[in-house]
């Protein structure tokens, strides 16, 4: 279908625009942003008046749940939940049931993804059979199968040495290695931001050295082996630093931050509400000041983090509820918070949610170029609303913005041409 968007702002950081233009398209594609193309009928006209039209966001860490954990998500409801947030492309991590280790998994989901018809499903393969950190996987047979990386993510049960190889094998097939930093035998049975609140609430505390030491770990071997590496949901300033010292002389290494460690603390854990138990944990006041500036000055882009479950996981004692926030579609929101309190420019929040995903993972995407794919989103920067069930699309509740107010809103996405939300 040929589609005319007409009178919206369009902000596309990696064209350096940011103006009020139209936007044509045809046959998937991007035609023009501008110049009506010569013949060009519109089939159908999407007027975006007194609203931005951005590129399509991309994930790089998102659990779908979907096969094996149905009964906390499927690929239908969250690629519901991207599109209905401005996700157009989405990383899904491998802790699926089975494993995404192996080429048959990874064209069901595919398969999957196809049916549901929201946001297009970019699978992650296993670093290591099983996620168990002991065998390394069929790398190349999954590059080949549709993975756009590797990643042993959401956990790091893996010594030095088999990611050493494993780092050694992704770099001879030119494969991306997402990686959580975290060292499990500092963590231990951590379930807090190791600070003043832990020792208030009484639990175990996560310290930063937990994810500095890994850090340190990969970036050195990441240089030895010339991998490619992106380290996803870092949450301290330590880290920040870190990351910004290893990319001023290695452009193969990359970073993101959850959108909501840009917003919450430690402080927010003091009721003992579940729905505020994170892995990384929500950290101190100083760490959140510096991933925001991290995400300001280019060395962060932002992920979602999302983790949905379902009610019963949030219902036990907090060390013993499992992490994770359902956090797709809120994203959105609290960056537009950034820029309305100055922190971040709109171009800014734009790139990082876009062409920064992108080019971590060496995709046409996130930008709204002539002859790329037709993936943007209309977004009413005024609109407000509530967080509540009703207004809700992920198949997991579990979200600690729950009642609250939220300021911007995505009014229509489209995905390879196709209007797969419209509000």
């Amino acid at each position: 279908m040929n589609i005319h968007i007409k009178n919206g702002r369009v902000v596309d950081p990696a064209n350096a625009c940011d103006a009020v233009k139209d936007v044509y398209i045809a046959n998937g594609q991007i035609q023009s942003v501008g110049e009506k193309p010569a013949g060009f009928v519109a089939q159908q006209s999407i007027d975006a008046s007194n609203k931005w039209v951005l590129p399509g966001f991309v994930d790089l860490n998102a659990s779908l749940r979907e096969p094996g954990y149905e009964h906390k998500a499927t690929i239908q409801s969250e690629t519901k939940a991207a599109v209905s947030a401005g996700y157009t492309s989405i990383c899904c991590l491998p802790d699926t049931q089975p494993v995404l280790d192996t080429p048959s998994v990874v064209q069901l989901i595919l398969d999957k993804a196809a049916l549901a018809g929201s946001a297009k499903v970019l699978p992650l393969g296993a670093l290591t059979v099983g996620l168990q950190g002991k065998a390394l996987s069929e790398m190349y047979a999954l590059k080949k199968a549709g993975c756009v990386a590797v990643s042993q993510a959401p956990n790091n049960t893996i010594d030095n040495q088999i990611l050493r190889r494993a780092l050694q094998y992704a770099s001879t097939h030119d494969l991306l290695v997402i990686l959580k930093p975290e060292d499990i035998s500092i963590k231990d049975d951590g379930c807090i931001h190791d600070g003043s609140v832990s020792s208030k609430l009484g639990l175990s505390g996560i310290p930063v050295s937990a994810e500095t030491v890994a850090i340190a770990q990969m970036i050195e071997l990441a240089e030895e082996t010339g991998a490619r590496i992106h380290l996803t949901g870092v949450s301290s300033a330590r880290a920040v630093t870190m990351i910004a010292r290893a990319q001023a002389t290695n452009d193969a290494i990359s970073a993101d931050v959850h959108a909501y460690q840009l917003s919450l603390t430690e402080f927010d854990v003091g009721t003992f509400d579940a729905n505020y138990h994170t892995s990384p944990p929500l950290r101190s006041v100083e760490d959140r000041d510096a991933l925001v500036a991290g995400v300001a000055k280019g060395i962060l882009s932002v992920s979602s983090g999302h983790r949905p479950h379902e009610a019963e996981a949030k219902q036990a004692p907090f060390p013993s509820t499992e992490p994770g926030i359902s956090s797709l579609e809120t994203v959105l929101p609290l960056m537009l918070t950034l820029v309305d309190e100055g922190i971040l420019d709109l171009s800014q929040m734009v790139s990082r949610l876009t062409d920064g995903p992108s080019v971590t993972l060496g995709l046409a995407t996130g930008r709204l170029s002539e002859g790329a794919p037709a993936d943007l989103c209309i977004v009413d920067p005024d609109k407000t609303w509530l967080v509540d069930e009703e207004h809700w699309f992920s198949q997991g509740i579990n979200t600690p913005y729950l009642g609250h107010q939220m300021k911007g809103k995505v009014t229509h996405t489209l995905v390879n041409g196709h209007l797969v939300f419209e509000e």
